[in-house]
């Protein structure tokens, strides 16, 4: 799987402006924080096709992004407590609204930090996530942050703490690029899954 022209394509705000995608579209959610634009920029191999914010809870729209094979859709960051609750609540229906067509979402990257436990807003995105058959890896991000070692010993944790295997958690690196040949390969499975081949496409 190689990317080599991602753009972005619209936001929408509200249910009746979401898209259907037409080719597979790979959901991308997490934490506020949790690296979501870094992870788009890391797969599209540019710097600003998605905007990166050092304040947490920034984007409050599903942005879409085609790349050529797949679209990716960035959802709006979760388990923010410095807004309103009635922000909160606000985001929590827009993720909602754009689970409602399940059907849409061919996998979903989930990103966890990997320095850190599950939040309780993880667990719950999990139990969503199973509860609605809607397949999903857990990208642990910033694994930049701690040495091999210590980020495979911590993308264990992540794994054992989801109740999962450790080969769906991605240990993944925004600034090293540690990771990026895992998610595109697993990528690769997806589309081929999802257009009705074997899933070992690369």
């Amino acid at each position: 799987m190689q990317v080599k022209d991602a753009k972005f394509i619209t936001s929408a705000a509200r249910a009746e402006q979401f898209l259907r995608p037409p080719k597979p579209m790979i959901a991308v959610c997490g934490k506020s924080n949790a690296g979501k634009s870094t992870l788009i920029n890391l797969l599209a191999g540019r710097k600003q096709l998605a905007k990166t914010s050092a304040s947490p809870g920034r984007t409050r729209l599903v942005n879409y992004f085609d790349f050529g094979a797949f679209w990716l859709a960035d959802l709006p960051g979760y388990g923010y407590a410095a807004v309103s609750k009635a922000e909160q609540a606000k985001w929590a229906k827009t993720l909602d609204s754009f689970f409602a067509a399940k059907e849409d979402v061919a996998h979903v990257f989930l990103l966890s930090d990997i320095r850190r436990d599950p939040s309780a807003d993880d667990m719950q995105m999990v139990s969503f996530l199973v509860y609605h058959g809607v397949p999903f890896t857990v990208v642990a991000t910033k694994s930049d942050k701690l040495s091999r070692m210590k980020a495979k010993e911590r993308a264990r944790a992540v794994a054992n703490a989801f109740g999962l295997g450790a080969d769906n958690v991605i240990a993944v690196s925004g600034v090293t690029g540690e990771g990026k040949d895992a998610l595109l390969a697993r990528i690769a499975q997806v589309v081929a899954v999802s257009l009705g081949g074997t899933g070992d496409a690369e």
